[in-house]
């Protein structure tokens, strides 16, 4: 069963030419505005495989050296599969660790005893605890020192590095911010380990390990501790990193990407995966840097580039703007710019569709959906009970005024998304009705509303909810959903709370997708059989459910590929975004023009998410509220096509199409 299929999805076929070249010569030419050596792997799998057996290899040639392999490690979601290999080549090829020596790379502050959460525990988790280190040689900073004996230890935790010897490895991952480790936007080149408050960004990533009261401060290694690191690999994986990665590699060296100190260092390696190459300009922009393979993605990408590069429509774009910006190859294979504008110009407009479910009884030619068959069973899952509505919101009304069958799949529950003060609303309710209506006599309501009301009075942070509370929050949201989809005019009856096992842990932290997930989902795709499938492609997503969540539909519908199902042969899936992010122009296949009135309406479908208005304690670094972003993004769309010299509406929701591999 492929659980991780997201991590393939490539909105354009990239030609590897362009990330595994023939020859040197073809690298230099490639790279040539590439100011760190950066190996770009199909996937995070293959590139974890590479470093761990670089790794490996250094470790063994240190042991025969009769020296210790000092490496600094680094937490969070991006070094998970190195880890797993690591610990695979200790159990199954005799990988010994005996002669290593690890420095933690950062560690929360302050952090209690009782801390459910710290980096040090997770590269235990990950690593540590399943091999063979010494544990007199794991050395990390402590998030439990007095305040007063902060500045000593970290005078001394450097010293130990240089009694160690120096470090031979370090591994990094890259911030939002570009920060590496917690050297934030303005940390000074020459910084050593030390405390250093985390800025708002730092901590709604924080949050993610321990909820709404993330620390307020880390202590971390500085920038002049980790390049004085013999070998250093920083490691990015998914498109949420692409944009960083292009200014770490790319960029200039600024104090305001701390990253971008990594092109001082005479031995660091970006490895990265496609998804997170994808603004690096041998993969987004290729010919800026060598002759490329012209395909139809490939040359609207240029020309929806070159518009934006001159503030030109499509259709008026001349040889001289070709020429002038690189792209003299399309006018050698086409004649002219008229002949490329108009068939990209086509193109873009054939992307329009008033009718997301297909127009029966037309020519479905040049239309992104099919006229049959009609009408169509449309399956769309949403990850958490609101993401159907703030991502496709107009369309879905689109497709049940059209008169299809729209089925809404919530993944799930979204319970740690609500707030407290939402469940002592609804306890006050339920209190009051019992009160009133049937005399105080129900004692399970007294009794519960008695033992919530406590637990809540007395909650600390980081306390995790009761399952009375957390079964509260998903029965608040359900309601929510329901409300939505009423509005909408769907059929309770066409509407499934899934509450996928791996959600449900009452923390923020998930179990790994496993199988029942993903019978679950395959399990309604086999009873819905449909005919449409709309499912998040918000990879972005800060808080990762989204892409879990993916991968469970991506995963069932892999399954039923691999059995042959015959309604599969009759179903096309779509992929949205709007919560997180929005699909570049050139990517999008399917737009849906949204009216004012529509867009009213979809706003207030979000608006019956009550708790995730202002009290939703998962924001992100995004200020807005979700039906703000929501209409800015759809509105933005549509400015990009006025723009681009095609017809001008309200708003738009994006689509692109997902092939099953």
């Amino acid at each position: 069963m492929k659980t991780n299929l997201t991590s393939q999805i490539t909105l354009n076929h990239v030609n590897s030419r362009y990330y595994k070249p023939a020859n040197a010569f073809e690298l230099a030419q490639l790279t040539r505005l590439e100011k760190v050596p950066t190996a770009i792997y199909e996937n995070a799998e293959e590139a974890s495989k590479q470093i761990a057996r670089e790794i490996a290899d250094t470790i063994k040639q240190k042991e025969a050296a009769y020296k210790p392999c000092v490496m600094v490690l680094t937490g969070g979601a991006t070094p998970h599969q190195l880890y797993a290999e690591l610990v695979r080549l200790h159990r199954e090829e005799g990988l010994s660790f005996r002669n290593v020596i690890v420095f933690n790379l950062y560690e929360f502050y302050p952090l209690t005893e009782d801390t459910s959460f710290s980096n040090l525990k997770a590269l235990k988790d990950m690593l540590l605890d399943h091999v063979d280190i010494d544990p007199a040689r794991i050395f990390s900073p402590s998030g439990t020192l007095s305040q007063n004996d902060i500045f000593n230890f970290c005078e001394e935790y450097e010293r130990k590095i240089q009694e160690a010897g120096g470090i031979d490895i370090c591994l990094l991952g890259i911030g939002r911010l570009g920060n590496i480790a917690f050297n934030e936007p303005g940390s000074r080149i020459n910084s050593i380990t030390r405390l250093i408050l985390l800025d708002a960004d730092s901590r709604a990533e924080a949050a993610r390990s321990f909820g709404n009261n993330p620390p307020l401060s880390s202590i971390t290694m500085g920038i002049h501790t980790i390049l004085s690191s013999r070998k250093i690999y920083l490691m990015a994986w998914g498109e949420d990193k692409a944009k960083m990665i292009k200014a770490c590699v790319e960029g200039a060296i600024t104090d305001n990407i701390p990253a971008s100190f990594l092109q001082m260092h005479n031995n660091v390696q970006v490895v990265v995966d496609l998804s997170s190459a994808t603004f690096l300009t041998r993969i987004h922009h290729p010919w800026l840097v060598t002759s490329c393979e012209w395909d139809d993605k490939l040359i609207r990408s240029a020309i929806v580039w070159l518009c934006q590069q001159t503030g030109k429509p499509i259709l008026k774009l001349t040889n001289k703007d070709y020429n002038e910006n690189g792209l003299s190859e399309l006018l050698a294979i086409y004649g002219s710019a008229y002949n490329v504008n108009i068939k990209i110009f086509n193109d873009l407009q054939h992307t329009i569709t008033g009718w997301p479910g297909g127009k029966p009884n037309a020519d479905d030619t040049y239309r992104p959906e099919r006229a049959l068959p009609y009408p169509k069973r449309v399956l769309v899952f949403s990850p958490h009970p609101d993401d159907d509505v703030i991502s496709m919101g107009g369309t879905i009304r689109r497709l049940v005024e059209q008169g299809h069958e729209v089925y809404i799949a919530y993944q799930t529950s979204g319970n740690i998304a609500v707030g407290d003060e939402e469940v002592t609303r609804f306890l006050h309710f339920i209190n009051g009705f019992n009160q009133l209506f049937n005399a105080d006599k129900d004692e399970v309501i007294k009794k519960k509303y008695q033992e919530i009301k406590t637990f809540l009075n007395e909650k600390k942070d980081g306390d995790s909810d009761t399952k009375d509370i957390l079964t509260i929050k998903g029965l608040i949201r359900r309601g929510e959903a329901r409300t939505a989809c009423t509005y909408n005019n769907i059929p309770l009856d066409r509407v499934y709370f899934l509450d996928l096992p791996f959600y449900e842990t009452g923390k923020i932290q998930k179990k790994p997708l496993g199988e029942e997930d993903v019978r679950m989902v395959q399990e309604l795709l086999q009873e819905v059989q449909p005919h449409q499938i709309f499912v998040a492609g918000d990879l972005a997503d800060p808080h990762g459910t989204h892409r879990v969540c993916s991968n469970a539909v991506l995963a069932a519908i892999d399954l039923e590929k691999e059995a042959n199902a015959v309604w599969l042969k009759d179903c096309r899936i779509w992929m949205y975004r709007g919560a997180w992010a929005e699909w570049e122009i050139e990517d999008i296949e399917m737009a849906v023009p949204i009216s004012p009135e529509e867009l009213r309406a979809k706003r207030n479908s979000i608006l019956r998410h009550q708790s995730q208005m202002e009290s939703a304690p998962f924001m992100g670094n995004d200020e807005r509220l979700f039906w703000q972003r929501s209409e800015d993004r759809n509105r933005n769309t549509a400015s990009i096509y006025d723009k681009l010299g095609l017809a001008c509406y309200e708003a738009m929701e994006a689509f692109v199409e997902y092939i099953p591999l």
